[in-house]
């Protein structure tokens, strides 16, 4: 259980399924059906979604290259944060948000892999939350031309790492999206 008191609840957060961001990541399609599938869930179990954005560079707040992917429908109701770091919560209100929705766990999706969703997650386990990555429910574009491994490789990767990451009074881990449940 998280080291936050009485933070009890659940959180899904989409980081970063921009129009620029996601555009040409591996399996997009795939990811993105994914990511609705594990909102969908989410909403029936009464679980709040919280919206990620990266307002930074290109992605100037209203362009197109800012918005959420037309797949995704995030409420009006359903809070959204403004971040220009890889941390979600860098210089964000994330930490209130989750925190005026007594969040202790958060569930993991979005994009990119190698930078937002692994910054996202150890800032997660550093400020004392449980951070659950959904393993077919993030991605990031190639990176080769600049040394980097493959994406495939990046996703497996970051999957196979975080299935075992732990901090004392914290869990971390992985499930896919299909096996994601929110009962219990």
């Amino acid at each position: 259980m998280s080291t936050l008191e009485n933070r009890p609840n659940k959180a899904v957060l989409v980081i970063d399924v921009q129009n620029a961001v996601v555009h040409e990541t591996h399996e997009r399609d795939a990811v993105v059906a994914n990511i609705n599938t594990v909102v969908g869930k989410a909403r029936a179990a009464g679980v709040p979604v919280v919206w990620i954005q990266d307002a930074g560079g290109e992605r100037v707040a209203g362009s197109e290259a800012w918005k959420i992917v037309p797949e995704l429908d995030p409420r009006e109701d359903e809070p959204n944060v403004q971040k220009q770091w890889g941390d979600s919560f860098e210089e964000t209100d994330l930490e209130t948000v989750l925190a005026g929705l007594g969040v202790g766990a958060l569930v993991v999706t979005g994009a990119q892999t190698d930078a937002c969703i692994r910054s996202t997650l150890h800032g997660a386990v550093v400020r004392g939350y449980d951070a659950l990555l959904v393993s077919d429910a993030h991605t990031t574009e190639d990176g080769t031309a600049w040394g980097a491994p493959s994406p495939d490789l990046v996703i497996a990767h970051t999957n196979l790492y975080w299935e075992d990451h732990g901090a004392p009074g914290r869990t971390a881990g992985t499930v896919t999206a299909a096996e994601l449940s929110f009962e219990g």
